[in-house]
């Protein structure tokens, strides 16, 4: 074979392979488990999900511990879990899910309680929706964690500011070594959801040092916004997603 026609041969394998490479992206799903323990609301919940061609539904369970178990003996992307369960709540199945298996838990509940959010953020919960949320949007947040990021709604993000505002100065869960003393006390405070008028009047020092500090701390994380900087300083995560 002379020069050109090895280069044409190369060329042509090089596509088949490109092309083949292609339509194994587009063939690949998400994998999902559904736990609930209302049958009506699981198996209406896979109807929709498998409707979609990126998303495979590969099983549906009644509780948190056959969520755990599955999610440790099968090769699962995504587990959906409900928050009130019988045997095993969602929260202690995030837990268990994402400290010992590669499955992201998201939550999708009816409840929209503070303690409930933010100790499913604390054990593992890549997001939390509730089933009221549509399902296209439902759909979109199953990508998003996927692809690594946290999902929460604006209601959801709402209540954990409250609830921060309320509460003592939460446990940080970031590589505190990343950061000066200065700027960890700052995400300290803009997770209780202080302003920076009341961070600069707390720590005695100009607005605008508050906000070069933000800035860098934004810079350092690659966060967009103070919310973030918050569901970061709670949960280590620096990719979050907010659904409205």
């Amino acid at each position: 074979m002379n020069r050109c026609g090895g280069l044409a041969e190369a060329y042509r394998r090089g596509v088949h392979v490109a092309e083949h490479e292609g339509s194994a992206r587009k063939t690949m799903k998400i994998k999902v488990i559904i736990a609930d323990d209302n049958s009506f609301i699981r198996e209406g919940m896979k109807i929709i999900l498998s409707t979609y061609d990126e998303i495979e539904v590969l099983a549906t369970v009644e509780d948190g511990r056959q969520a755990a178990d599955y999610c440790g003996a099968h090769d699962v992307d995504i587990a959906l879990l409900d928050i009130r369960m019988p045997n095993m709540n969602g929260v202690e199945a995030a837990k268990l899910i994402s400290g010992g298996t590669r499955t992201q838990p998201l939550i999708l509940t009816t409840f929209d309680d503070d303690e409930y959010i933010l100790a499913a953020i604390r054990n593992g919960a890549k997001g939390y929706l509730l089933k009221n949320t549509e399902p296209e949007r439902i759909r979109g947040a199953i990508k998003s964690v996927f692809y690594g990021n946290i999902v929460m709604q604006d209601v959801v993000l709402d209540k954990i500011k409250s609830n921060l505002i309320e509460n003592k100065e939460p446990e940080p869960k970031i590589d505190e070594s990343l950061f000066t003393e200065r700027e960890l006390g700052i995400m300290a405070l803009i997770a209780r959801g202080l302003s920076n008028k009341e961070i600069a009047k707390e720590l005695y020092i100009s607005e605008g040092t508050i906000a070069n500090y933000i800035s860098s701390i934004l810079a350092k994380t690659g966060l967009d916004h103070r919310t973030q900087i918050a569901i970061y300083y709670l949960t280590g995560k620096s990719k979050l997603t907010e659904e409205s």
